[in-house]
């Protein structure tokens, strides 16, 4: 991949994309209304004021590193693809059977539980063919089988098909014969294979995210082409990267192989910016706090990696798709405020989005926010929200709070945006609490690390909750998910089922078997214009008991001594850490996982140039804070003023254009070398 002066990280969001360019001169960031409609309207208005603002010349553009939400809102809104579905004769109906566990277990009228609106009973057809547990065929595949489904699916006007044939993760010659025929017959026609989209047992659960993939293709595919023509109509020479779910990146021509791993990748790319400025401050241990305008994400980070996970929610379904770890809240800045049938006070996870808007916003939305409450505590400045650029009414907030929650309650408006932000803030701290004591983790061992845009808004108020001493507040907070596109790895992971027990296990045979993965992995590391750049391997491994049905990611070197045997100590390990209790049981294993990085010099986000320090020239603003019974005058600094060692105590609003930091009473900031705000308690600096 060429070096150049300029790297640019764009990240979609539900209310704001964010940007982040990197020159020679140092970062420049900003924020611009995100588009439902068309999010690549939001990419091109961000180039555009690159080069009429800053002059960054798009020529000058090195890497474009890219975040997006578009397959997860496929999924959403229900806007994806028309799926076909081809299965195993007799087995048409895995995705509506599913696991017959349902989640509401007493409703008069039962509701499907599985997303059978992915491929309805009319397009889902079968072939005749069979391999058995043990990957022998049974039964060959019948041409006149495949020739007889495809035209019933195409007759429908599908626009894609998903293949997900019995046992192909241990024999994938089937599918690869019926995705032949459709290549060779329908070459327009999009097809995902369940043996390269999720080659593990569980036949639902393949089943799904195969499906799901298929969804999400077409959608993605046009996405991809558009942004890659805007590119080369503004003679961009960076090759168009995506950020993966796993939190590692791919060029687009890889990443539209595998759509389904592009869920939720705007929260993992906020995880690597916390972790990249954590590590520049020298801290170990982080909880990063992600306050967007739709929803917050919480995420766990020790030993100086995420935690990565095997299977995420989508639309409250169970998709088998390896991501970081992430707890994800219905708690944003635009999270509409409501009272429910007793008349108590709810906080989402309803959002206003950026169309309408919150009240304040003057676009048509009459439903109070948390942004609306910031308005009227005194947090947010209406006149240098977005850095000026997104003009607010204040006084529509207060009506809308009026009229929907403090009216009704009895309360004054004051009070009433108080009670908004001690929900929201409870809510926050209870995502905390699943990412830690739900998995024995201390929160008060960890540092705070805040994102988004209303992250530093909530990040102290939340630490007080929990009983968290610290709390680092990047130097760009609110575009901290853009900053992490730059700061991630080139990273592909390819797994496969390797069913076998530990005592018939031999480290020659799966060293061998890892080897095959490697090479898979390898020909996509190719596509990624790494050069020279090395690449790093590491395994994993998921293993359980005998008799269990869900494995435990565990890594592993299989060149140790005595592989096997620390590879069960290392699992029994984890599993003691995550259940309480390990059994000393046979074990065996699930999957075998090879992950390839190769890592780009990420770019300092620090801003370290000389500053003036502006607290000399710090204002006055009423502010309202929980469990104070009046405003209290707080002073107002502009961070870009603050200079390296300078302290500032509480009550304080720290402004900024990508965020806001509130800084309490009993409170102390302190900016570090690398630009930082280091919040502790006043008792404890």
């Amino acid at each position: 991949m060429t070096e150049r002066a300029v790297s640019l990280g764009i990240d979609i969001g539900g209310t704001f994309t964010d940007v982040v360019c990197v020159t020679g001169d140092g970062p420049k960031i900003f924020k611009v209304p995100s588009s439902r409609s068309n999010p690549n309207l939001a990419v091109t208005e961000a180039l555009r004021r690159l080069q009429e603002e800053h002059g960054v010349a798009p020529q000058s553009i090195g890497r474009f590193v890219h975040g997006t939400t578009v397959a997860t809102n496929a999924i959403l809104e229900r806007k994806g693809a028309s799926v076909g579905l081809i299965m195993t004769e007799g087995f048409r109906d895995v995705i509506e059977i599913g696991r017959q566990m349902r989640h509401e277990m007493y409703d008069l009228k039962l509701k499907p539980q599985t997303p059978t609106w992915l491929a309805p009973g009319v397009r889902r057809v079968e072939v005749r063919e069979r391999i058995a547990a043990d990957g022998q065929v049974v039964v060959p595949i019948d041409p006149d089988s495949i020739r007889s489904a495809v035209e019933t699916l195409v007759e429908q006007d599908v626009e894609a098909i998903a293949v997900c044939l019995l046992f192909s993760f241990l024999d994938a010659s089937h599918e690869r014969v019926v995705r032949d025929y459709i290549q060779e017959a329908y070459p327009d026609l999009p097809v995902s294979l369940s043996s390269e989209v999720d080659p593990a047992f569980r036949e639902y659960e393949r089943c799904l995210v195969t499906a799901f993939d298929s969804y999400v293709k077409p959608v993605v595919d046009r996405y991809l082409g558009d942004m890659e023509a805007t590119l080369e109509s503004l003679d961009i020479p960076a090759p168009l990267q995506l950020m993966q779910s796993r939190g590692g990146l791919a060029v687009s021509s890889v990443a539209r192989k595998r759509p389904v791993r592009m869920f939720l990748s705007g929260p993992a790319a906020g995880v690597i910016g916390g972790l990249s400025e954590a590590a520049e401050a020298g801290i170990d241990g982080i909880i990063t706090v992600d306050v967007g305008g739709t929803s917050t994400d919480v995420a766990l980070v020790n030993g100086g990696a995420p935690l990565v996970r095997s299977e995420t929610q989508i639309a409250g379904y169970a998709v088998r798709v390896p991501m970081v770890d992430i707890e994800t809240l219905g708690a944003g800045g635009g999270s509409i405020c409501w009272l429910d049938s007793a008349g108590g006070l709810r906080v989402g996870p309803q959002s206003a989005g950026s169309e309408p808007g919150p009240a304040c916003y003057g676009r048509g939305g009459s439903e109070p926010t948390v942004t609306d409450a910031s308005i009227v505590l005194g947090y947010v400045d209406p006149a240098r929200f977005a850095g000026g650029r997104v003009r607010l009414y204040p006084e529509r907030a207060a009506e809308a709070i009026q009229e929907r929650i403090a009216g009704p309650m009895g309360l004054s408006v004051e009070q009433a945006a108080l009670g908004i932000h001690r929900i929201a803030n409870a809510q926050i701290s209870e995502g905390v609490r699943l990412v830690s004591l739900n998995r024995g983790l201390d929160p008060r061992e960890y540092t705070l690390v805040p994102l988004g845009g209303a992250g530093a808004l909530h990040a102290v108020p939340v630490a007080e909750e929990l009983g968290v001493e610290r709390v680092l507040v990047p130097r760009f907070p609110g575009v901290l998910c853009a900053g992490g596109l730059l700061s991630a790895p080139i990273e592909h992971e390819i797994s496969a089922a390797y069913p076998v027990p530990f005592e018939k296990a031999d480290p020659l045979a799966i060293r061998t078997f890892l080897d095959g993965l490697d090479r898979q992995a390898e020909e996509l590391m190719k596509a990624e214009f790494i050069g020279s750049l090395p690449v790093q391997q590491s395994y994993a491994a998921d293993v359980c008991y005998v008799g269990q049905s869900t494995g435990i990611e565990v890594p592993f070197d299989p060149g140790a001594p005595e592989m096997l045997k620390r590879l069960y100590e290392a699992f029994e390990e984890t599993h003691t850490r995550i259940y309480g209790h390990a059994s000393g049981a046979p074990a065996k294993f699930v999957n075998l996982r090879c992950v390839q990085r190769a890592q780009l010099a990420a770019p300092s986000l620090s801003d370290r140039g000389q500053r003036n320090g502006a607290l000399a020239d710090r204002t006055l603003r009423k502010v309202r804070f929980q469990d104070w019974p009046d405003a209290v005058e707080a002073h107002v600094v502009d961070r870009d003023g603050l200079a390296v060692g300078d302290r500032l105590d509480g009550p304080a609003v720290i402004e900024q254009p990508d965020s806001t930091t509130l800084l309490p009473p009993g409170w102390q900031a302190r900016v570090l070398d690398s630009r930082a705000l280091l919040i502790e308690r006043r008792d404890a600096t």
